[in-house]
């Protein structure tokens, strides 16, 4: 593989190229590269660990307001839904936006969910502990986000399927078990679409009857006084259900798929569940975030390299969390790794909001996948999703049996 064979925009290399070498090249040969593909349609790729926190702690220089991700510089201009929440918004909004709900989301205040993510987490294990056999993304992993963050929000389990079917699309618009057809554009706005008229009418009834979920945070919350407007309080709302589900699920399944590959890393994790040093090489390693995308605001030299006002610079998570210059040995999985000052969350004031929440649900949920699933293999080949923003597993069909003494996930 050459520098000039690299296109970080072709999907399908993201399911099945040597993605790890292509990420390995560019920190040695070009850290900040430009790919172009039509003349003065381009981006930079920045790949090193240094480099990314260099520009995520400059959102003066490196905004977030005129998109995140690889498809505005592709051209596919659709926001999905996010141009005023939180995740596209600069300072000094971003921060005053954020209060509103940062609150919620501290240790302290996750720590009360923790009872109710270990009964839904053993009611999971227990509908698939019989069978020898399940889906490990669709039956395990995706079910607790999905019912954590709903329940945060107080939405009606009824709903639980639409806002899992809203969330495939918005993050799979390019793949087409979720596009159906349609283009990447038509995919995700129709998701919000049908998101948008959900929000809103669950926002009126907040209005009518505010309780402590998320959603009536979002519907009284104000920022200097005022209050948000329609189009943040369902932007944001859509934000929670996409972060909610995607980040922890795609964690979750990344981990468990090393551990499979890596039976001592999972005979160690297995023996230490408690270990925090577990999690977060879970989280580097798995990367669910593949990149955030910043536009530069003023011509700038980086690297050596003339950024221009306007250009689309990308920040590879992933690559950082491989950086040698970081990680040692950051190609070996390792359970025990520390320290461990992965990038998996973002850096800087756009540090993902729900870290403690995943973290908490990740630490039940592999606790008790590990201690009462036993001989634990792949049952079949894994589908991954087809996408450079989200590091995803759509299948992994997996066979265990029950094992023998297991404790539950009141022990974590």
């Amino acid at each position: 593989m050459t520098l000039d064979q690299l296109d970080l925009t072709d999907l399908d290399f993201f399911v099945n190229g040597d993605v790890e070498g292509a990420f390995a090249l560019l920190r040695k040969e070009d850290p900040v590269h430009w790919q172009e593909k039509r003349p003065g349609r381009g981006f930079w790729s920045i790949t090193r660990y240094d480099d990314l926190q260099t520009i995520y702690r400059d959102p003066e220089t490196f905004e977030s307001g005129s998109g995140v991700t690889l498809h505005f510089a592709e051209g596919d201009d659709a926001d999905g839904g996010l141009g005023h929440s939180m995740i596209m918004t600069d300072p000094p909004r971003h921060a005053k936006m954020r209060q509103v709900l940062s609150r919620r989301f501290t240790p302290r205040a996750v720590a009360p969910f923790t009872d109710r993510i270990r009964a839904i987490t053993t009611s999971i294990i227990d509908s698939v502990n019989e069978e020898g056999k399940c889906d490990f993304v669709q039956d395990i992993a995706a079910q607790l986000p999905t019912a954590a963050i709903c329940e945060m929000m107080e939405i009606d389990r009824k709903d639980w399927g639409l806002m899992f079917a809203i969330t495939n699309e918005a993050i799979g618009r390019h793949d087409q078990e979720y596009a159906r057809g349609r283009s990447g554009r038509e995919t995700v706005m129709d998701a919000f679409r049908r998101a948008s008229e959900f929000f809103t009418d669950l926002a009126a009834e907040r209005r009518r009857n505010p309780g402590e979920d998320l959603v009536s945070a979002l519907v009284n919350g104000t920022m200097s006084g005022e209050p948000l407007s329609r189009p943040e309080i369902i932007s944001n709302s859509f934000i929670l259900i996409l972060g909610g589900q995607e980040t922890t699920r795609n964690a979750m399944s990344g981990a468990m798929l090393a551990m499979i590959e890596n039976p001592d890393q999972l005979a160690k994790y297995r023996a230490n569940t408690a270990a925090p040093e577990a999690i977060e090489e879970f989280l580097r390693w798995t990367s669910p975030v593949t990149h955030i995308m910043r536009t530069a605001t003023r011509d700038i030299e980086f690297q050596g390299r003339k950024i221009r006002a306007g250009d689309k610079v990308v920040l590879w998570n992933f690559s950082g969390n491989r950086d040698e210059a970081q990680f040692e040995n950051p190609t070996r999985f390792d359970v025990t790794r520390t320290p461990n000052d992965h990038i998996a969350f973002g850096y800087g004031e756009h540090f993902c909001l729900g870290a403690n929440l995943a973290r908490l649900e990740m630490r039940i949920m592999l606790h008790e996948v590990v201690t009462r699933l036993a001989d634990i293999e792949l049952a079949g080949p894994i589908e991954r999703l087809r996408s450079n923003t989200i590091g995803g597993i759509k299948r992994m069909p997996i066979r265990f049996r029950a094992a023998a003494n297991a404790h539950s996930a009141a022990a974590v």
